[in-house]
């Protein structure tokens, strides 16, 4: 079997590279290992810079049809409210973040997908890799394919990066986190996200449709399927005191871990990497699905390019500018835990300094930018939105 490109994957980075590259008319052959896709998923929201990289590749509307739309986020410890960020202020025709299960994410991209007639291969195993020096030659369950490029979606045990001999630096040490898809009794506005700074570890309080809203916190050893009473403690331990949330309905809930890592390089010769492949980090501000989506449109795009004649310095301009956006990314998701798992002594200034922030309004507008994303703008974008 011969294609243009392989992309191993089939989470939002692989799909929304497959969708970048099928638009533009390459060959793209997309496989994954899972005999279905998930139907629970640990992303649930998608910004605005995002939305606008998904909207060169036609998948803004239909995700944005499906979704709760957020204009605001607030930092709050328990009833205080330190900082809110207003998204509606963003100089995008997306002022506000979206929040939309990961799985609805994944089921638009892969429905586009397949109205260009690309279908998923599952369940389909890459078993080895080897650079041709014109391209390479995989072995998908067992059989050869070869391909011009591969890009390498398959997340943080990616076995294309091990195959490309790609180092993947960081600490050892891990978080842990508990998140769950619930029904509470609430007085939180339900058109806000939260995040909750409380010393045993952050709370994020996230609306999804249908009245669902989705809890993600920091603890030290979550248990692998959290129930009610489990939630509600943490919701008693982190949330609001006066009029405390009261969890009526648990819908699914699960565990996960996060290494601090990312790849030395997102390429070697033919192989790119894209997504968590390439970086890892803790899901503080909600920053890492949204980065493997424009990690995945800007692989797309460069291959795509090259493909129709450009350079292949392309690519390597892909890693350069790609890299250092994840570095950054993972840098502020560390120092919003930093803030939210500070000692009790240094509680009360850490919270002045955040209600003096909040009285700011070009502070809170480059706050804005920075979680939503479009601080990574390239200044053509910014010159056509």
């Amino acid at each position: 079997m011969n294609t243009d490109v392989l992309v191993v994957g089939a989470g939002p980075t692989g799909l929304a590279a497959a969708l970048t590259l099928a638009r533009r008319g390459v060959d793209v052959t997309v496989l994954d290992q899972l005999a279905e896709p998930p139907t629970t998923s640990r992303a649930a929201v998608v910004h605005a810079y995002t939305l606008e990289v998904l909207d060169r590749i036609g998948a803004a509307a239909p995700l944005i049809a499906q979704a709760v739309r957020t204009p605001r986020f607030t930092v709050r410890d328990r009833d205080r409210v330190l900082l809110t960020v207003p998204f509606h202020e963003l100089p995008s025709r997306y002022a506000y973040a979206l929040l939309v299960s990961q799985a609805v994410t994944e089921a638009v991209l892969a429905g586009q997908l397949a109205d260009l007639g690309v279908q998923v291969r599952r369940p389909s195993r890459l078993t080895g890799l080897h650079d041709t020096g014109d391209g390479v030659l995989a072995q998908v369950d067992g059989e050869p394919v070869r391909a011009r490029f591969v890009v390498g979606a398959d997340g943080l045990h990616s076995t294309v990066r091990q195959a490309a001999g790609i180092g993947f630096t960081g600490p050892t040490d891990e978080e842990s986190f508990v998140l769950a898809d619930v029904r509470v009794r609430s007085v939180l506005p339900r058109d806000e996200a939260a995040l909750f700074l409380a010393r045993p570890g952050p709370l994020i309080w996230a609306p999804l449709p249908d009245g669902v809203v989705r809890l993600v916190a920091a603890v030290a050893a979550a248990p692998p399927a959290p129930d009610r009473a489990y939630l509600q403690a943490l919701l008693d331990e982190r949330g609001p005191t006066r009029r405390p949330d009261l969890v009526t309905e648990v819908l699914w809930g699960s565990r996960f871990r996060v290494h601090h890592r990312i790849a030395d390089t997102f390429r070697s010769g033919s192989v790119l990497l894209a997504g968590d492949a390439g970086h890892v980090h803790s899901p503080a501000g909600g920053q890492g699905m949204n980065l493997g989506i424009c990690d995945a449109v800007a692989v797309g795009t460069a291959l795509a390019d090259v493909l129709d004649g450009g350079p292949d310095s392309l690519l390597d301009d892909y890693t350069t500018r790609q890299r250092p956006m994840a570095e950054d990314v993972m840098s502020f998701a560390a120092g919003l835990t930093r803030l939210a798992t500070v000692s009790p002594a240094r509680r009360p200034a850490r919270d002045v300094l955040l209600r003096l922030i909040g009285a700011m309004p070009p502070v809170r507008r480059r706050i804005a930018l920075r979680l939503s994303g479009l601080s990574h703008r390239e200044p053509a974008a910014e010159l056509s939105r």
